[in-house]
């Protein structure tokens, strides 16, 4: 049980998660200023405008470099897991996200010509345009900077 209370006083992991919580639920309000309509499976998917990947990932590199200070291995670490996981998230998951827009063009026109086949749709979203990727960056830092400024005793 204390290894658990451990993990919920750790300020470093708690900032992220809020940071990709909030992220989450600002493609929630954009969904719903665009489309003027409520749908929430913004709140549980990938893609969209801010990336909640960005956010988390940046929030963790920030609250490592307050936390273990900005020339720190543990701060090397997770700014390069960050630039990882943010050029996965502009580069390759757009890349399949386009890819699946494409075939699922080519399935609607062969539902158009009659032909009967039982398959799904693939999902569209799965990317990130490098706005919605430098938006989550700039959240998650805003984020963590804010949690450390109320943390920090003036």
């Amino acid at each position: 049980m204390q290894e658990f209370n451990s993990i919920l006083s750790n300020h470093v992991l708690l900032v992220a998660i809020i940071a990709c919580l909030i992220a989450q639920v600002l493609k929630l309000i954009i969904s719903l200023i665009q489309k003027q309509r409520l749908d929430v499976r913004h709140l549980f998917s990938t893609g969209g405008m801010p990336s909640s990947h960005s956010a988390l990932v940046s929030a963790l590199a920030t609250g490592v470099g307050q936390a273990k200070g900005w020339n720190s291995a543990e701060f090397a670490i997770a700014s390069i897991f960050a630039v990882i996981v943010m050029y996965d998230a502009a580069g390759v998951r757009q890349a399949a996200g386009k890819q699946a827009r494409i075939l699922n063009q080519i399935l609607d026109e062969m539902f158009q010509e009659g032909k009967e086949l039982n398959e799904e749709r693939l999902k569209e979203l799965l990317g990130h345009t490098p706005f919605q990727v430098l938006m989550g960056l700039a959240l998650g830092i805003s984020i963590s900077l804010l949690a450390g400024m109320m943390a920090t005793p003036v």
